[in-house]
């Protein structure tokens, strides 16, 4: 079970995340989870939203270049090894994870989510289902 992930390009400039947030907003998309990584000129937002084709349709309108990925959104124990686990897990099974970042947290419910980008996601989906690592659907992911 993977969750589709938008990739957009962001130029690293005042304004542009604003923009980008607005063109979402504007189209009743919810944002469930974002990471950013950039460099001096540009950055690549990932986010995961309750409507990914509604959202991509959306940006380019606006004028921005948005792609789509699967991603493994997986849920962790909220307290330490949680996550040395779910690596522990990939990395006996040969997955390289290319990067992640935390959805969410709910302390009353003692989880957290992690949205993990993996070279082989079928592996992955097996090994952590495999070892009683729950995962999340894109409906499991709009209605936490």
């Amino acid at each position: 079970m993977t969750v589709k992930q938008l990739s957009v390009f962001v130029e690293n400039r005042p304004g542009r995340l604003s923009a980008v947030t607005e063109s979402l907003a504007n189209a009743g998309i919810n944002i469930r989870a974002v990471s950013i990584a950039d460099t001096k000129d540009f950055g690549i937002m990932r986010i995961i939203v309750n409507d990914t084709d509604k959202a991509i349709a959306a940006l380019k309108e606006s004028g921005f270049l948005a792609s789509a990925a699967n991603v493994v959104a997986v849920i962790a124990d909220d307290k330490p090894g949680s996550m040395a686990k779910i690596m522990d897990i990939l990395y006996k099974d040969n997955i390289s994870v290319e990067y992640m970042y935390a959805a969410f947290i709910n302390r009353d419910k003692g989880m957290a989510c992690l949205i993990i980008r993996v070279d082989n996601n079928d592996a992955a989906v097996t090994a952590l289902t495999e070892a009683g690592i729950k995962l999340l659907s894109e409906q499991e992911i709009s209605e936490i």
